[in-house]
């Protein structure tokens, strides 16, 4: 009997945490979906008024870095409250702002648009493509976590380095690298939730969106660099 109990318990106890990992899921892939509304309306505010090209690029890359660690640490704390919300929404504005520069160039090339479309579609494909393949993969990802945080921070130092040095061929090359490091990304950030490694979807949310805005903008990138020796 007692067995019988224990066996009952330990499948509810199964159906609860599959009902709680579900649910941390689905909030995530709708604050994803909300979080792009501010990262559109930036971008567009940025290039209809072009505060931020007006700032030197040696400032903006201050002000990118100190509001983007700044606000990833405001989200950190606040992850757990009802201010956790609008300052990922807060964020995602900024970062909006802050692509602005760089769609406002290619959108300045002859093919301009269909070019920020394209990126669009990449990365929606991207992404999907890393969602269906979380969905399906049985094995545990999270050793690949410190592997990938390790590149994540070579290509920012080597992309600080690049700015002084303004190589295109480095550029393309870390573009590559970028959509490769930031695409199993969140292969690996949307199979932590499923697992049940990560229950807070502000947290996972936060790694998913920086991730599917990394693999736009060096997408972008790349096709802008393409696009701009056509011209």
């Amino acid at each position: 009997m007692n067995n019988h109990i224990h066996a009952l318990d330990a499948l509810h106890g199964g159906e609860s945490t599959a009902i709680q990992r579900n649910r941390v899921l689905r909030n995530t892939y709708w604050l994803l979906a909300l979080s792009m509304v501010p990262t559109v309306l930036g971008a567009w505010l940025g290039v209809a008024t072009g505060i931020v090209s007006a700032v030197s690029p040696g400032i903006g890359m201050v002000v990118f870095l100190a509001g983007a660690f700044g606000f990833m640490f405001a989200i950190e704390k606040t992850k757990d409250s009802a201010l956790g919300v609008p300052v990922l929404l807060a964020f995602t504005f900024f970062m909006g702002l802050m692509l602005s520069r760089l769609v406002g160039s290619v959108l300045g090339l002859a093919n301009g648009a269909s070019l920020v479309m394209t990126a669009f579609a990449g990365t929606g494909a991207v992404f999907f493509g890393m969602a269906s393949l979380s969905s399906v993969i049985r094995h545990d990802l999270s050793a690949m976590g410190k592997w990938l945080f390790v590149g994540a921070i070579v290509l920012l130092v080597a992309g600080i380095a690049n700015f002084f040095m303004q190589s295109s061929a480095l550029m393309m090359a870390l573009s590559v690298l970028a959509i490769g490091i930031f695409s199993a990304f969140i292969l690996h950030d949307l199979k932590r939730v499923r697992d049940g490694h990560e229950t807070n979807y502000i947290s996972a949310t936060l790694g998913v969106y920086l991730s599917i805005y990394n693999v736009f903008q060096s997408l972008l990138m790349l096709l802008g660099l393409a696009g701009g020796r056509d011209e």
